[in-house]
């Protein structure tokens, strides 16, 4: 769906609650289709960005696994090179 929302689960460090909230703007952008909204939907859309971004932030705290914390270098790296394949 959106290419800029990011898996924030299961890494050290956690994720903060401003990329949790950055992952719910994106969602709602998406959804509105909409980067910025009017005057008119401001409220509803900078709502829904609230409330999508606490019940994220409850999702990624409420899991659970067993495997170990990624890196966030490791990952970054690992996307780099998929995209420097995908874009060649």
């Amino acid at each position: 769906m959106c290419r800029n929302i990011k898996t924030l689960f299961n890494f050290e460090p956690p994720a903060t609650n401003d990329e949790v909230r950055d992952a719910a703007l994106q969602f709602v952008r998406k959804l509105s289709g909409s980067t910025k909204p009017s005057k008119r939907n401001e409220h509803a859309f900078n709502h829904a960005v609230e409330a999508i971004a606490a019940a994220a932030r409850d999702l990624v705290d409420s899991l659970e696994t067993s495997q170990e914390p990624r890196n966030r270098e490791e990952e970054a790296e690992k996307a780099k090179a998929r995209s420097a394949l995908r874009f060649a």
